[in-house]
């Protein structure tokens, strides 16, 4: 089995209950193929870098998944067929890391001090 990271981008009209219903079957096509999911990361309604298909935005979602090959020719297989879908990229990688991930982290405005140094706080 091989370990995969796929992002996926649909349409910004559907809901979020739409959305996760759409998470929800592709992960159901990837268990069916004796398939595992390790996370899912949604990253929201977000602009698009330019239009695809007369749209500026998209709902962002990431899926880790540890699978077969033959799996994920089904997965995308599928993807190319759903019209809810503008965008997917999947690649193949080393290993599926426990932290999540740039995107997600943003998105949760986690606020760090600022880090001054010696010489600015003798300043002050």
């Amino acid at each position: 089995m091989a370990f995969y990271e796929s992002v996926v981008i649909t349409r910004p009209e559907l809901t979020e209950s739409q959305v996760e219903s759409l998470i929800s079957e592709l992960i159901s096509i990837i268990t069916t193929e004796n398939g595992k999911v390790h996370s899912t990361e949604n990253w929201g309604l977000r602009n698009l870098a330019y239009k695809i298909n007369k749209n500026k935005k998209g709902h962002y979602f990431l899926i880790n998944i540890d699978c077969n090959p033959s799996a994920i020719f089904e997965y995308e297989r599928q993807m190319r067929i759903n019209e809810d879908i503008i965008r997917f990229l999947t690649i193949k990688i080393d290993h599926i890391s426990d932290k999540p991930s740039i995107l997600n982290i943003n998105s949760q405005d986690i606020v760090e001090p600022p880090v001054r140094s010696k010489k600015t706080e003798d300043n002050l």
